[in-house]
């Protein structure tokens, strides 16, 4: 079941130092398991250093519990990127957000939780979710 779910920077963000209701919601997700891309992982690295302003000791733990409790990230590819130039230009998402779309994709994976994207829109065989909206 883990390969189920691909999980968007906007949710990991909420396991990183948040404390609110998304708290909870986004850990019990990751504590069930899911996927990731280097994407991901690169901007959540991001977000902690910049707007959290986390240390680099706790950033990289924080990470390698993620990547403990994922499967193994999904790399940008050269296949991901033109998948992502197509769902880009489709669906109109911006290629930031049609990179971890297409990454998902390749992981098969049938849900992508995401704050930031479309509740309820589907591509191809993905379906968003945003996991805090009835919060």
């Amino acid at each position: 079941m883990p390969a189920d779910v691909f999980f968007d920077t906007s949710v990991l963000v909420y396991t990183m130092g948040q404390q609110d209701q998304r708290t909870q919601v986004a850990e019990a997700l990751l504590v069930a398991g899911g996927v990731v891309s280097v994407q991901v992982l690169n901007e959540l690295v991001a977000v902690s250093r910049r707007k959290l302003r986390m240390e680099w000791r706790e950033i990289q733990a924080a990470t390698e519990l993620i990547r403990s409790l994922c499967e193994t990230p999904i790399p940008v590819s050269v296949e991901v990127h033109d998948h992502a130039l197509r769902i880009s230009q489709r669906h109109k998402y911006h290629i930031y957000d049609s990179l971890v779309i297409a990454a998902a994709l390749e992981a098969g994976c049938a849900i992508l939780y995401s704050e930031d994207m479309q509740d309820g829109h589907s591509i191809e065989s993905l379906r968003i979710r945003n996991p805090f909206r009835n919060l």
